[in-house]
């Protein structure tokens, strides 16, 4: 296993030389990001629906099985069952980053150019406005609580009936996902590549340990875990949390960057963007094992997956539009 580093006030050592921990701010820190894909060499798994746009973000609302689809200052809401319905369009204030499901019927997507936080749904063409003091980059619920990584000051909000309550902060350098599992709330910071406990009670960034060297994105699974995709050095990591650990680290070749999990089949699916693929691994076991692998769409930025049926639907960020397999 590899050895994780604790990120505290002062740098961790690499080696023996005593060079500087790469996590320490710099003058001009930059976040991972997807690699430029390459054009595509195999036509795309499955069914592909064009959308016209540049796709920023997708989710599948649980409760309905709509696809929500996030594109320029709309939402579209596909039902993934054929035949399929024209889809519904909502307009929204601006490009949503990052689309999340709530639990109640709902998505909540993060609008970081407008300083707002938006709850949608399949169901209405309402669409409720949070207002934030900074650039929301994701969501999540913690009981009673909406909990908003804020990626500009570095810090969380946490909300409660729509209002902000308090906001936490601390050794992070920029909180561009926020996650909880079991209970425990984290925070992912891109420009540190690392994963942070948040302590909401006591309104206290906790404990943070590196999450290679180009942590992107990530997703909790049913074991109470945080699945990390390392981008720069091609990695999946697993860390467990109470305490905060780094259980597994599995090599991902080919600039690895979106993430979803299945819970019914505790499969992760990984897109990536330097092969235009889509890779599926087994996380139930001591290591990730590959169970499938697909061609996707040109610069597969986006991936969520449908629970119920196991369909997986990976977007474009290069207007090739949504691709819906089914393995």
């Amino acid at each position: 296993m590899l050895a994780a580093c604790a990120l505290v006030a002062t740098a961790c050592t690499e080696n023996d030389a005593g060079s500087g921990d790469e996590l320490q701010i710099v003058e001009n820190p930059v976040a991972a990001s997807p690699a430029d894909s390459p054009e595509r060499t195999a036509e795309p798994a499955g069914d592909v629906i064009g959308t016209g746009d540049d796709v920023t973000a997708v989710a599948i609302e649980p409760d309905s099985g709509a696809l929500a689809v996030a594109t320029g200052s709309a939402v579209r809401f596909y039902q993934l069952s054929k035949p399929r319905a024209k889809p519904k369009e909502v307009e929204v204030p601006g490009p949503i980053e990052r689309l999340v499901p709530t639990g109640d019927g709902r998505l909540a997507g993060a609008i970081p150019s407008e300083k707002l936080v938006v709850s949608l749904s399949p169901e209405s063409e309402q669409v409720t406005e949070v207002a934030q003091k900074g650039e929301p980059a994701g969501v999540a619920r913690l009981g009673a609580q909406t909990l908003v990584a804020l990626r500009d000051s570095a810090s969380v909000a946490v909300l409660e009936d729509g209002k902000q309550v308090t906001t936490i902060s601390g050794a992070i350098a920029s909180a561009d996902q926020v996650l909880v599992a079991d209970g425990q709330a984290v925070v992912l910071d891109r420009l540190r590549s690392a994963i942070f406990e948040v302590d909401v009670a006591a309104g206290e960034i906790g404990l943070g340990l590196r999450a290679g060297q180009g942590a992107a994105n990530a997703v909790t699974d049913r074991f109470g875990r945080v699945l990390v995709v390392d981008t720069r050095t091609a990695g999946l990591l697993a860390f467990s949390l109470d305490p905060l650990v780094l259980r597994q680290r599995y090599p991902v070749p080919g600039r690895p960057y979106a993430i979803a999990y299945d819970a019914e089949r505790d499969l992760a699916w990984v897109t990536l963007t330097e092969r235009n693929e889509l890779v599926g691994f087994d996380v139930a076991g001591g290591e990730p094992t590959e169970q499938a692998r697909f061609p996707t769409v040109r610069q597969p930025n986006s991936v969520t997956v449908d629970e119920r049926t196991g369909s997986v639907v990976v977007a474009s960020g290069d207007g090739e539009g949504i691709q819906v397999i089914e393995p």
